[in-house]
């Protein structure tokens, strides 16, 4: 969430490698949830199996989702940040390029893909310093 106003992301990161999608959002709604994840996952079609979101609000339409593109979605229990593990990792990486208390009144999708490509092409310890996009591409294709 940006600050004073209702603009906020949705960050879809694969767990194998850490390859990040981000999505802005104008709100947080599920209507705009659901279009933009959508459209992320379209992406990479058929790359996606699962999800694990948390339990905010904005996830209760996700059967929409799980129609639109045939990804089964999972639920982290409440307070268990630690079961979403990758992605709550992730979302402190973002914050380098959009740190709290900044306002995303004006993140546009393109900023959003510049810093998950810049996120993707950081080698990463856990990868043999390899970097997220190569192995996402090394995994996937």
């Amino acid at each position: 969430m940006g600050k004073g106003s209702k603009h906020c992301i949705v960050t879809l990161v694969e767990r194998k490698t850490g390859h990040t999608l981000i999505g802005q959002l104008d709100d947080r709604t599920t209507a705009s949830l659901n279009r933009r994840t959508i459209k992320i996952m379209n992406r990479l079609d058929g790359l996606f199996t699962s999800i694990t979101a948390d339990n905010g609000t904005e996830f209760h339409q996700y059967k929409e989702i799980e129609r639109a593109t045939g990804t089964r979605f999972y639920f982290a229990n409440p307070h268990h940040s630690w079961e979403r593990g990758t992605n709550e990792n992730t979302n402190g990486l973002i914050r380098q390029y959009l740190p709290k208390g900044t306002s995303m009144t004006t993140l546009t999708q393109a900023k959003c893909d510049a810093i998950a490509k810049r996120l993707n092409t950081r080698p990463r310890k856990r990868l043999g310093f390899k970097t997220p996009e190569k192995c996402f591409i090394g995994y996937y294709s």
